[in-house]
């Protein structure tokens, strides 16, 4: 069986340094091959890629055009090579020795298109990656009570918290995405990633694309992959951009005249977070009041992946799309 392993860079020689070497035990008895789309890393990142995977395939961006067009980009030049089973992966990451085949063994089971594993931070302890479709009266609890309190009842809270559910196989509308397994049909029927959201949300807008068309997001207990999570808690412009991502993939789904509502509770939900941290909250705040993101701090490595990322409807994705392919 053919795996292609996607991975999207910035500024990321650090963290391959730990993923990469990961990878051969856990893809053992699979013929794979590592994509990696590089957006325009000005550190070691591409010779790291070449000396840790020699036979990967790097692809040049050309620019920071976002996580979600070097998925595309990883993904169209996988596609060229051929392959049965697609794994999107984060470089902050470790993956352990066999990760694949319990993954592989969910994707054959009807009906489901899309396999995740268990996530642990570096200490050890859990992530609650499971989601459930963002509503208002979700939105609200969690504004409300908190994500952890909202979330022990499935009408209130959207982040699925309960311990004993990661214990056990499950399914979810969503799953956070740092390790995302694949089927190739499921893929290619839900069609490529959504560049206009640049950096977050775009994990979510294709598992619940790919539910829509019945493919189930299939959760497997028996693997657990090591998540080195990023800044996006605890720098400004990326809180920003991952708030406001929340409300645009609403107004996709819903419309604009059902998103009023939506955004209204988000601001509340800022507002009411302001006293704890207003710089944090404050640039949520902002960026859902102007429909922008703000611009980055240059000296973060995490920053890196974010330039201004243009309003959900001004930007064309197969346009984009176009421009970034390898070789263009």
């Amino acid at each position: 069986m053919k795996v292609a392993v996607v991975a999207g860079s910035v500024h990321s020689a650090d963290d391959l340094e730990v993923s990469l070497p990961g990878l051969e035990d856990g893809f053992d008895g699979f013929d794979w091959h590592l994509y990696v789309a590089d957006n325009l890393s000005t550190d070691a990142t591409t010779a790291t890629v070449r000396r840790l995977v020699p036979e990967a395939t790097v692809i040049d961006m050309g620019r920071n055009a976002g996580y979600a067009a070097g998925i595309n980009a990883g993904v169209a030049a996988a596609s060229s090579d051929g392959y049965d089973v697609l794994v999107i992966m984060n470089v902050d990451i470790k993956v352990p020795p066999g990760v694949m085949g319990p993954l592989v063994t969910a994707l054959e089971e009807p009906g489901v298109g899309i396999a995740v594993p268990r996530l642990t931070r570096g200490d050890g302890s859990l992530i609650t990656s499971l989601r459930r479709e963002a509503t208002v009266l979700r939105l609200a609890g969690d504004a409300a009570l908190g994500a952890e309190r909202a979330g022990r009842r499935p009408r209130w809270g959207e982040t699925v918290v309960d311990p004993a559910v990661y214990e056990r196989k499950a399914t979810s509308d969503w799953a956070a995405g740092p390790f995302l397994a694949c089927s190739r049909q499921c893929l290619e029927r839900t069609g490529r990633w959504d560049e206009r959201f640049f950096l977050y949300s775009e994990e979510t807008d294709f598992c619940l694309r790919a539910r829509d068309l019945g493919y189930a997001v299939s959760y497997v207990p028996e693997v657990t992959v090591s998540h080195f999570e990023g800044a996006s808690r605890s720098a400004p412009p990326l809180f920003a951009l991952l708030t406001l991502n929340r409300v645009r993939l609403y107004r996709k789904r819903h419309g604009l005249a059902a998103t009023a509502l939506f955004w209204l509770v988000a601001i509340g939900r800022e507002l009411l977070r302001l006293p704890a941290d207003r710089a944090l909250h404050g640039a949520a705040l902002a960026a859902l009041l102007r429909d922008e993101a703000p611009a980055p701090a240059p000296a973060s490595v995490d920053a890196g992946w974010l330039r201004l990322a243009a309003p959900l409807e001004a930007a064309d994705p197969g346009a984009a799309h176009e421009r970034h392919q390898p070789g263009s």
